[in-house]
């Protein structure tokens, strides 16, 4: 089985995105953010295929703004940027009838990219936990073949289940410390590949390291 490609870092992917030519990079794009923009939409009760062209607008709007995002960190993180334009996107499709989308035609971009919607912290903690759900379940497929199942199963009760050693020994067959022994190698193995991805794993890698990854999975 290949193994999966890990998710680029925020500025190696925005890098490669600048290139048109590199339909790769747009392919890791949409996989890896189109979950959070449809999220998002559905959130806010768009319906399935109003929620699926939402998010094609998006892309085409980052498509066409990506050149201006601005690279550098103290300027603010790169889904923060995306979280702006999907509500201003999300805006225009809720206050207009019939719902039509703007993005890339009456609305321009530079409008889309300015305006300032009011502050939602709902929304960027959907962003950051599908986020985060993305990351978690690509090193999740990427270290399972390493491992039996029966070790496997021991730490997903425990860590992604929240079920106890206890119970989920009784469950397996094993003992209480063979659970803790695998719960702890596949966390070791998570953590490797978690650090791939640099100063975007922190939030990541902490929730593994407590047991507690993103409850959606």
């Amino acid at each position: 089985m290949d193994e999966p490609t890990a998710p680029a870092t925020r500025h190696t992917l925005i890098a490669r995105l600048r290139d048109p030519a590199d339909a790769g990079a747009w392919r890791e794009f949409v996989a890896l953010y189109q979950p959070l923009v449809y999220r998002l939409a559905r959130r806010q009760g768009l319906q399935d295929a109003d929620a699926h062209d939402l998010c094609q607008e998006v892309f085409r709007t980052v498509a066409r703004a990506i050149e201006r995002y601005d690279l550098d960190p103290a300027r603010g993180r790169f889904r923060g940027w995306l979280s702006r334009i999907t509500r201003n996107l999300l805006i225009n499709f809720l206050t207009r009838r019939p719902y039509r989308l703007r993005g890339s035609g009456s609305t321009s971009v530079q409008e889309l990219l300015e305006a300032q919607p009011a502050d939602d912290p709902s929304a960027t903690a959907v962003f950051e936990a599908e986020y985060r759900h993305r990351v978690f379940r690509w090193a999740a497929d990427a270290v399972q073949g390493e491992f039996t199942p029966s070790t496997w199963r021991a730490f997903w009760l425990t860590a992604v289940d929240g079920r106890s050693p206890n119970e989920t020994a009784a469950e397996l067959g094993l003992s209480v410390g063979a659970v803790y022994i695998a719960r702890s190698r596949v966390l070791a193995r998570l953590r490797a590949r978690i650090q791939q991805l640099g100063d975007e794993a922190s939030v990541i890698l902490s929730e593994v390291d407590h047991g507690r990854p993103d409850q959606s999975l």
